[in-house]
């Protein structure tokens, strides 16, 4: 099927920065979207960020939280997709995850795929 494969974590300063990077690879007809999500112990998971197709757009979209600090784009490869991170605060703090909405060979429906995360942490 699927997989997705993150990559870029580790432990920063806060203010430092990190970038993330996403590589989706398997039975893929194309991809609609892609996003960051991230989750702390305790909470929910959240949405980060979001960034359509050239087909769709390629509009991207942002979380309150993170506006203006982090910046999404894909890479040239189509299946690729990173989250720069800078001015980074303790509470980005997190696992993050790489989402893709992906429609598969042969099929005509779209479906999302989550990947197994890469822990930030971001120290005071």
């Amino acid at each position: 099927q699927v997989q997705l494969v993150e990559s870029g974590g580790g432990l920063v300063q806060a203010g430092g920065s990190l970038r993330l990077s996403c590589a989706a690879s398997g039975s893929i007809f194309r991809i609609n979207a892609m996003g960051w999500y991230r989750q702390s112990p305790g909470k929910q998971r959240e949405w980060v960020a979001t960034i359509t197709s050239v087909s769709s757009g390629g509009t991207t979209n942002y979380a309150d939280s993170v506006k203006g600090r982090f910046t999404i784009s894909r890479g040239n490869a189509k299946n690729t997709v990173y989250l720069q991170m800078n001015s980074l605060k303790p509470e980005d703090t997190a696992v993050y995850y790489c989402n893709a909405e992906v429609v598969l060979s042969h099929r005509v429906d779209s479906r999302p795929y989550w990947g197994r995360g890469t822990q930030v942490t971001v120290s005071s």
